[in-house]
């Protein structure tokens, strides 16, 4: 079950008309083509484990546990502080937790859900008690500022859930999570991708996409996962309470929804003022639906993403 939420951001804001200052766009381009208005920018001192230990902190504290009560720490970034050892271990000794396992999974924007995926299944498997799961990211440091097309979308930030495995009592109403289906298509993979690597250049290299070939293939793959989860389920869009899809453009998101039938006051929205966090996007969108009281104790929470590879993937959760 989920015992608690958090997030972190960093405190430099940086708006589309800061944006329009630095590369040829505006505002009302930037809004119409995908609802961004802001989004946040790591500080040159703060790295990507620095904003995962934030964002772990405060669902520690959401959820009224120590540091010492976790076990396993499985962290989404594509952005990771260094080549190796994974940033995951950085916010373990951050933590100053000196046990279990932490290690870091990379879908790219789907990595939050691939994580939770793997998390509850060490738990359901009696592997860990209680585990965190993160998404973190500083895509800032993988932008070519000089392209419009991809620097107005991305922004930085984190987000953690923690998780607790507790025994299953076969009651309809069990909380936790309820089912997750993962997908992955590496024939896409020069549709949205990072121009550099360890052993392709020796570089960190630029992020680089397709934009319209991404747009075409969204809508239908993330249909296909969360049909998937209603089918393992029998809950459909008439019974979810919120849906809190990867927070990437405003468009994707009203056409998912449209399609699948969710009445749009279910949809969680936070891409206006984060932009797409990548693997942070999600639970930094549940961080701020749990803080202003629409996600409560026993609400059926749909998650969805889509990532570069491309990856795509859901996950059902009773809260």
């Amino acid at each position: 079950m989920v015992r608690g939420v958090g997030a972190y951001l960093p405190a430099r804001a940086l708006s589309n008309a800061d944006l329009a200052q630095m590369v040829d766009t505006s505002d009302e381009w930037i809004v119409q083509r995908t609802g961004i208005r802001e989004r946040h920018i790591a500080a040159d001192d703060e790295v990507t484990s620095d904003l995962a230990i934030k964002a772990a902190q405060a669902a520690l504290a959401n959820a009224g546990l120590d540091a010492q009560d976790i076990d396993l720490i499985v962290l989404a970034t594509s952005t990771p502080d260094n080549t190796f050892p994974a940033s995951a271990v950085t916010v373990q000794a951050g933590l100053g937790i000196t046990h279990g396992a932490a290690f870091d999974v990379q879908a790219v924007c789907s990595g939050f859900v691939f994580a939770l995926a793997t998390a509850d299944n060490f738990l359901k498997a009696g592997s860990f008690r209680r585990a965190l799961v993160i998404g973190a990211e500083t895509f800032s440091r993988i932008l070519d500022w000089s392209d419009r097309t991809t620097c107005v979308l991305f922004g930085d930030g984190a987000g953690a859930l923690v998780l607790e495995a507790v025994p299953a009592s076969g009651a309809p109403d069990q909380r936790g999570v309820l089912t997750t289906h993962l997908r992955s298509d590496g024939r896409h993979k020069h549709k949205l991708y990072v121009d550099g690597g360890v052993s392709s250049t020796k570089t960190t290299g630029y992020l680089r996409m397709e934009g319209r070939e991404v747009f075409r293939h969204a809508v239908g793959m993330i249909t296909d996962v969360i049909t998937d989860a209603y089918n393992a389920t029998g809950i459909d869009s008439s019974t979810i309470d919120w849906f809190v899809p990867h927070q990437a453009n405003r468009r994707i998101i009203d056409a998912s929804a449209v399609k699948l039938g969710i009445a749009p006051e279910k949809v969680v929205l936070t891409v206006d003022r984060h932009g797409n966090t990548s693997a942070a996007s999600i639970p930094l969108a549940l961080a701020t639906a749990v803080a202003d009281g629409r996600i409560k104790a026993g609400d059926i929470v749909l998650l969805e993403a889509m990532g570069g590879g491309f990856t795509w993937a859901s996950a059902l959760v009773r809260w």
